[in-house]
């Protein structure tokens, strides 16, 4: 059985402005475990990337509590856009997180390098972003993600601003390049598809405020890749259960 790495505890988070209270989440229970890959699925705008702003700290919970299987715990956050800095290089942009934890030192270098060589861009390192295709964007992102070493990935729709081909062949090989780094993963997208194709387990939120409506267990082989698992007979059925759960 999978040790648990976080757990989110009976967690609400309300927005104030001049025109009052908005409840974003309510009592939500949620449990992440170690060498997991969640996804998150909910009506558009019903707290998914709330719930990512609180786990990374941007925000804290109104009520509940958020709690880590180990002090240290390290956190890394993909975003729809990749967010290169078109004045730095591939090699520059990859370097960057650790440049702001003021972790950069020869060893952890090498190894951000070592990534890049691994994942088919060593060559392109030189290159500067606006040379690069928007899959090949979103690589570089992945791998400056993965450079600071987090423990869990948190991974805000990061193929929704890709054309359709370009998102089914990038999410096989962000899938790829997690399963071999043994990362945890938890994913928020508006595509079923995607959160069936990837994921070991798909939590489903209700409408705003958000609470946890369902958990779908995804039963696929993890040397699946997703483009495989949409070839298999029984993935409509996951689809259509979760279709199902997000009916008001």
């Amino acid at each position: 059985m999978q040790s648990e790495l976080m757990t989110l505890s009976d967690v609400s988070h309300s927005f104030y402005t001049v025109e009052g209270e908005t409840s974003a989440i309510e009592h939500l229970n949620l449990t992440v475990h170690e060498g997991e890959f969640l996804a998150i699925v909910g009506p558009s705008g019903c707290g998914k990337t709330t719930v990512l702003s609180l786990i990374m700290g941007l925000i804290q919970p109104t009520a509940g509590s958020i709690r880590c299987s180990r002090e240290g715990l390290r956190l890394g956050y993909m975003l729809q856009r990749d967010h290169l800095l078109d004045h730095r290089t591939v090699e520059r942009n990859v370097l960057l997180g650790l440049e702001v934890q003021h972790r950069l030192d020869a060893e952890s270098k090498a190894r951000a390098m070592r990534l890049l060589d691994t994942y088919g861009l060593g060559e392109f390192k030189r290159y500067k972003p606006q040379q690069l295709s928007g899959g090949m964007r979103q690589k570089v992102a992945l791998i400056r993600t993965l450079a600071i070493q987090p423990d869990l990935l948190l991974l805000d729709e990061p193929f929704s601003a890709l054309d359709y081909q370009t998102r089914l062949n990038l999410s096989d090989e962000v899938y790829r390049i997690i399963r071999r780094e043994h990362k945890s993963a938890i994913l928020v997208t508006h595509d079923i598809s995607e959160a069936v194709s990837m994921a070991d387990r798909v939590a489903v939120f209700s409408a705003r405020p958000a609470t946890l409506k369902a958990t779908v267990p995804i039963g696929f082989a993890p040397s699946l890749s997703p483009l495989e698992r949409r070839r298999q007979a029984d993935f409509h059925d996951y689809f259509d259960r979760i279709w199902e759960e997000l009916q008001p």
